[in-house]
């Protein structure tokens, strides 16, 4: 009885697990595919960026150009980023087969260390049980 409830209790487990990958890689693989839509419009924003007005205050205007030029200068690589995300969906999924796929491993192992447990202790008890039948007669 107590290996059936270990193996539904993994079983039950790998249920959880698959559930959680699938979602995480559906997620996952919706934000890496949709960012190269948004590319033009995280360039524009990007680009127009500044320091906010509270801040500029207390900012050296030396300081302040030097942020805005360094913010232009990085909008060509964030939009080369972006333009190159939705190529990545590919490499998600195989990576995504392949942690679900430890997870469940890892799962099993666990399974098998538990039936391994049970056993000794069955076989603990029942020889705790026989020795003091033994004794007794």
């Amino acid at each position: 009885m107590f290996y059936l409830i270990s193996w539904l209790a993994v079983l039950s487990l790998v249920a959880l697990w698959s559930l959680a990958a699938w979602l995480l890689h559906g997620a996952a693989l919706w934000v890496v595919t949709s960012a190269g839509a948004a590319t033009g419009a995280a360039a524009a924003g990007m680009a127009g960026q500044g320091l906010p007005q509270w801040l500029a205050a207390w900012v050296p205007p030396d300081v302040a150009q030097a942020i805005a030029s360094l913010l232009s200068g990085l909008v060509p690589v964030v939009e080369s980023l972006l333009q190159a995300a939705p190529a990545l969906g590919g490499v998600l999924t195989g990576a995504g087969w392949v942690v679900w796929g430890l997870g469940c491993a890892l799962l099993v192992l666990l399974g098998a260390g538990l039936h391994v447990a049970i056993a000794l202790w069955r076989r603990g008890s029942d020889g705790a049980g026989r020795r003091s039948l033994l004794a007794a007669g």
